[in-house]
């Protein structure tokens, strides 16, 4: 038996991910934070990005406004200041870091009340 055409499909390439994306314990830190802020009243809305070199977590007030803040993992950067990324509605990045607890850490401010004794 003679083959004329082969089917073969190549594994994918273990350098470079075809996109970044988050992992469990990531999305879970993020998505309960984000339920804690919807609870609160602060949240209404949220959206997420993967891209090749980027993923994007964004959480809105309004779902016609833009993102009130943007949670960004970019590992390229893990080297530099850290893959983690904080940045305001304006666009302005609030914090930067490695860890993402400490990133994180300006948003969950907000939901500490002070407490009349």
């Amino acid at each position: 038996m003679r083959f004329t055409e082969s089917n073969v499909t190549a594994f994918p390439q273990r350098g470079t991910p075809s996109q970044i994306g988050f992992e469990r314990k990531e999305l879970d830190r993020i998505l309960n934070l984000y339920g804690r802020m919807v609870a609160a009243g602060h949240w209404k809305d949220y959206a997420m990005d993967m891209r090749r070199d980027v993923a994007i977590f964004a959480a809105y007030r309004r779902a016609s406004e833009r993102p009130q803040i943007r949670i960004e993992k970019r590992p390229a950067d893990r080297n530099r200041q850290g893959m983690w990324s904080l940045h305001g509605e304006q666009g302005q990045v609030l914090k930067r870091g490695h860890d993402l607890a400490g990133v994180l850490a300006p948003v969950e401010r907000k939901l500490v009340k002070l407490v009349a004794e």
